[in-house]
């Protein structure tokens, strides 16, 4: 009898073993048909180059059908948070006026558009963001930023007291996945959607008191 339950016991983990192992070449044909459509089902044209469609290690881990698991969220977020560049100069704040000009802009990098260099594009705030309350329309996929410096208690930017949150502000609009390994919020200075000047002019949207933001 006891010689009968090991056996029986041994071909079952033999079957799981197999499963397994067929699940994974599965898995992994599955990827293969996958990029070959997605390769077959775009073109190039204009400006937009196939490029796009690859994805880098973040990405990857967050179009997997379960979340990443925290260990690798960690992961994500410090390599994303070491690639964030600052400012050399240490100068964070620009003009909220030209900040608030590239939020309402919506334009940039479609294969109409005659360049994909960064500083051609708009920061495109107002399709995911409250910036304003003035405006009537305004997406909701992201948190309101009205009062996004009030808020924070961010009286004058370049106080010692305001670091952290504008150091933060510059992180996120820099690479947001370095701080939400999935975020979907574009990554304005790591993908080089938009030059160093254009994210201290929405620095200073965002911070600036004087900023109909933080009115």
């Amino acid at each position: 009898m006891r010689r009968q339950q090991m056996k029986i016991r041994y071909l079952t983990a033999l079957a799981l073993l197999a499963t397994a192992a067929a699940h994974a070449q599965s898995a992994k044909q599955l990827d293969q048909q996958t990029a070959a459509m997605m390769q077959a089902s775009f073109r190039e044209q204009g400006i937009a180059k196939m490029d796009r469609i690859a994805q880098d290690d973040a990405q990857k881990a967050c179009s997997q059908a379960k979340p990443p698991s925290a260990a690798v969220t960690k992961k994500i977020e410090a390599a994303q948070l070491a690639s964030v560049k600052w400012p050399a100069d240490g100068q964070y704040i620009g003009d909220w006026k030209e900040g608030e000009k590239l939020a309402q802009n919506g334009r940039g990098m479609t294969w109409t558009d005659a360049s994909a260099a960064a500083g051609k594009n708009g920061a495109m705030c107002y399709n995911c963001h409250q910036v304003d309350k003035k405006e009537i329309s305004f997406g909701t996929i992201g948190p309101s930023l009205w009062n996004y410096g009030k808020l924070r208690g961010v009286t004058d930017p370049a106080d010692p007291a305001s670091a952290a949150i504008v150091k933060y502000t510059w992180g996120k609009l820099w690479n947001s996945k370095a701080y939400s390994a999935c975020s979907t919020m574009p990554r304005f200075g790591h993908a080089e959607l938009l030059t160093e000047a254009q994210i201290r002019d929405l620095m200073a949207l965002l911070l600036d008191p004087k900023s109909p933001v933080n009115q």
